[in-house]
């Protein structure tokens, strides 16, 4: 049985979210970080993603219709209301289910099953055109420096003919911000600099979005929603997700564009990725400056990094990425993409002096941080927006110190020194 929308009970009239609540910055980071700390979780054996049963054609062809749950774009703002009255999800949705697209450190049964304490009733594997995986969520200087992130592609730039080669090397002549791109976690913090280009080549997957669509219940996406930022300042969208041919191996060439028939699935998409769009636009037009400035302590979370490409995940979060790509089977050459990635890696003394100076300066507020949002965190995993404000001025103080002192004194927190052939 499938939910319609109209049964969640909701507001006739939609109601604003209050400005120190409308965009989030911290909470997901601090729950990426989370994964780095000692937890106790099921034996291995248990968090096996190859168990889980994979998603049927017929639970496909639901999520194609119109009042299915599947195409609720106001699924996660309903949710969110049911659990800002107190009252909860109702039983009677502990069965329902929904898909939800999955396709960063998500992809690790550690993370989602493990850390996340999410249970899938089933899973496919998919390819979603209109995405593109993104490394500009930004996470702690020297240690994690970024997480993962999509981005919608412009069907106008997309290849017509299908490329040989499946990772291309690009040179980005443009300003990043002018690329006809929206950041689906737009990045979270600081009040930036003039945005510079960077002519450097980089290795970049010119395919569809590699991922997996999960079949949770509602009462398990509420969850996956809190973890994503607890459903406050971020968008529920829908994306057309393509599963693999039937007769798919991991060796296969991928597809510009699939033919298999699509079906729909759900991902959360931040707002202040809508108004860098707008921003990019209206600088082309000659209308605006392309630098964003405002205060560290108002609107937190709608800011971009100087170069939204520029960090480089950690040796971590990669292998999270592969261990995830290998445990459903995802194409070889998705794959060795990612092995194509350089991790972020501290070189110099220098780094590794600002690394222990800056995690002495910081840690101890991270680390209450991540105590709070567990201490004070609903049943479901939500942090009270009083959380939520105090957690995105710790992580807007924690770059501003990095960008004006770290960085210039103990150097590069987010890039390995000296690379400047993948990010």
């Amino acid at each position: 049985m499938t939910q319609r929308p109209g049964d969640f009970s909701q507001p006739t009239v939609e109601q604003p979210v209050p400005p120190s609540q409308h965009r989030l910055g911290a909470i997901e980071p601090l729950d990426e970080l989370q994964a780095t700390l000692p937890a106790t979780l099921p034996e291995i054996s248990s968090l096996d993603v190859r168990s889980i049963p994979k998603t049927s054609a017929e639970r496909c062809r639901v999520a194609s219709i119109a009042a299915s749950v599947d195409q609720d774009i106001h699924l996660a703002e309903r949710i969110t209301a049911q659990e800002d009255t107190g009252k909860g999800l109702p039983s009677s949705y502990a069965e329902e289910t929904v898909l939800y697209l999955a396709y960063g450190s998500n992809l690790a049964s550690k993370t989602f099953l493990g850390m996340r304490g999410i249970k899938p009733i089933s899973k496919i594997p998919v390819l979603v055109p209109e995405l593109r995986l993104t490394f500009d969520l930004p996470g702690l200087p020297y240690a994690e420096p970024c997480f993962a992130g999509t981005e919608f592609r412009d069907p106008e730039t997309l290849p017509e003919q299908e490329s040989e080669s499946e990772v291309e090397v690009e040179v980005e002549d443009k300003l990043l911000t002018e690329s006809e791109y929206l950041s689906e976690k737009a990045s979270l913090l600081v009040e930036t600099k003039e945005v510079h280009g960077d002519t450097v080549p980089r290795p970049r997957w010119d395919k569809p979005l590699v991922g997996v669509v999960y079949e949770v219940t509602l009462v398990d996406y509420a969850k996956i929603i809190a973890t994503e930022g607890g459903g406050r300042g971020y968008k529920d969208v829908v994306v057309d997700c393509f599963p693999f041919a039937e007769d798919y191996t991991p060796t296969n060439p991928v597809p510009s564009h699939p033919s298999t028939q699509s079906f729909k699935a759900h991902s959360l998409l931040s707002p202040s990725a809508d108004e860098a769009r707008k921003k990019t636009y209206a600088a082309k037009a000659g209308e605006s400056s392309v630098t964003c400035r405002g205060s560290i302590f108002r609107e937190v979370g709608s800011h971009l990094r100087p170069d939204p490409e520029y960090a480089q995940p950690s040796a971590r979060y990669l292998g999270l990425l592969m261990t995830g790509a290998e445990e459903h089977d995802l194409p070889s050459s998705y794959r060795d993409y990612l092995s194509r990635i350089h991790p972020y890696t501290v070189t110099k003394t220098r780094q590794k002096l600002g690394k222990a100076a800056f995690l002495v300066v910081w840690a101890p507020p991270v680390l209450v941080m991540l105590g709070f949002s567990r201490k004070f965190a609903g049943p479901d995993g939500r942090s009270p927006p009083w959380l939520i404000s105090m957690s995105n001025a710790v992580w807007a103080a924690m770059w501003h110190s990095y960008d004006f002192f770290f960085r210039g004194i103990f150097g590069d927190g987010e890039r390995t020194i000296g690379d400047t052939l993948a990010k």
